[in-house]
This record gives C-alpha cells, structure tokens and sequence, in this order.
C-alpha cells in the first residue's frame, strides 16, 4: 500500500431487528481498509452473513458500513434481492474470511 491508494478505514456492522422493543440489535461487526466504497462493504457483509445465517422466517437484517470520514452506507436484505450486484475483489479482501467464505459458496 502506497501513500496514493485511495484507501479509508470503515467499520461495518450487521443488525437485526427485534420488533418486540423496536431496536436493532448487533449480530456481528468489524474494521476493515480498504478502497472499496460504503455501500459494497455494507452489501458484501450483509450478503455473506445471510449466507452463512440463514434468516428465520420475519427476521429482519441490515448491514451499516460506517467510514471513519464521510457518510455511513445502510444496506438491507430486500435491496440484496435481484439487484445484479457481484462483490469484486477490494469487497472481498475486505471481509473477514468466513464472510468471503460464504459469498464464495453463493456464486
């Protein structure tokens, strides 16, 4: 890594909701760098966790990646449907493996 890469430290989360007292609930969480964008953290973390975890039926998750600088990225389970949206690879280095593991099993 060089003083040019665009690189940003972010921490990203993944939450579910208790609708019983109305608050998300954290379900996993972590820190990565890399040049990858809010948005893909939030979507590679959500869509690896929900590979690994299926959800139980009316169980609702959303993944926030949250840049040290800048605006956080809030990504939930209906926008994963369909979407088209592939992980590249600066979201896959990003991960921790047993994310990428999981992603890698879904194609």
């Amino acid at each position: 890594m060089t003083c040019e890469d665009n690189h940003s430290r972010l921490t990203w989360e993944v939450q579910l909701y208790e609708p019983f007292s109305k608050v998300w609930m954290c379900r996993g969480l972590g820190r990565a760098t890399t040049n990858a964008s809010p948005a893909d953290i939030a979507r590679g973390v959500l869509a690896g966790y929900l590979a690994a975890n299926p959800p139980r039926g009316g169980e609702t998750f959303r993944a926030i990646a949250r840049p040290d600088t800048g605006q956080p990225a809030t990504v939930t389970a209906d926008q994963l449907r369909n979407d088209g949206w592939t992980a590249g690879p600066d979201v896959r280095q990003a991960l921790p493996v047993y994310l990428r593991e999981a992603l890698a099993q879904t194609g």
